[in-house]
């Protein structure tokens, strides 16, 4: 199922979406027992599960604003750089990535940092364009996978049952704070830099670990990939991260970004204000930004 965080009626609410129809049904309405955000829906599912299901027509999309599907996450959101063999190696050789060993193709072991939750903003809002501190914006379409119950030392043989479902990433980026900083977490962390949404679908309805990610900008595609090629698969990096980081419900996890990033044009293609990023991952969404002042 789709689940959406909307504005409508002078309020925000969950909502359960059918994107095809282009309807939904508020989820105070199926579960009038319910009060809370989406990370509360994710820890208290299996209890309400058995009511989230369409009733009647339903109300059209075009009457709400769809928010980021988790615009509150209780915790920073887990990243992994350099998870695709052809994007680690336009990464190293683009003068940018401070963090590769001499002559390393790939990294040897996940690559994590961490966005915090002020960087997150939903569909159709601006980007801050931040001409005060950057002057060298980039894109990274990603999928974001979304934990769906608590737990240390997962081991990858279990790790899927783990997910609770996906969402649509941005992680946006300022390469010359990345480089300057060699520490990626200011250039990673701007505000407004986690584009993210339209929906939380559940992992029922996705393969995780074979989906199309795309990424146009202007309507140039740039960037064409699928997750059977990242370096470290959902599993492993749940294992990663879970050996000593209890993951909690309603974790986030970007698994990182295909080639095709402006630094990896020559000369670089860099975001101005105004250029529009469109990603768009297969049975999860579209997610579409512009870059505002």
């Amino acid at each position: 199922m789709k689940l959406a965080n909307l504005e409508f009626d002078g309020a925000k609410a969950l909502a359960l979406v059918d994107a095809e129809k282009s309807v939904f049904w508020p989820i105070a309405t199926l579960v009038p027992e319910f009060e809370g955000d989406m990370v509360q829906l994710v820890q208290s599912f299996a209890k309400f599960k058995g009511d989230l299901r369409p009733r009647g027509e339903g109300r059209p999309l075009s009457e709400a604003k769809v928010l980021a599907p988790i615009d509150q996450p209780r915790r920073n959101i887990f990243c992994v750089g350099k998870n695709y063999h052809e994007h680690a190696a336009e990464f190293q050789n683009s003068g940018f990535d401070s963090s590769a060993k001499d002559g390393e193709h790939a990294p040897e072991a996940p690559v994590i940092f961490t966005k915090p939750a002020s960087t997150v903003i939903g569909p159709g809002v601006k980007i801050p364009r931040h001409t005060n501190v950057t002057s060298q914006l980039d894109y990274e379409a990603e999928l974001g996978v979304v934990i769906g119950k608590a737990g240390r030392g997962i081991k990858k043989a279990d790790a899927m049952d783990y997910v609770f479902g996906y969402t649509v990433i941005n992680d946006f980026t300022a390469r010359d704070l990345q480089k300057l900083h060699r520490q990626w977490f200011i250039g990673k962390s701007l505000d407004g830099f986690c584009p993210m949404g339209p929906y939380l679908v559940t992992a029922d309805e996705v393969d995780g670990q074979n989906v199309d990610v795309k990424c146009w900008v202007n309507g140039e595609l740039r960037q064409n990939s699928n997750t059977q090629q990242l370096i470290f698969d959902i599993p492993t990096l749940i294992e990663t991260l879970s050996a000593g980081i209890e993951l909690q419900p309603g974790d986030v996890i970007a698994t990182g970004t295909p080639a095709g990033v402006g630094i990896g044009f020559n000369p670089p293609k860099f975001l101005q204000q105004g250029n529009v990023v469109r990603i768009e991952i297969q049975n999860v969404g579209v997610l579409e930004n512009e870059v505002g002042e």
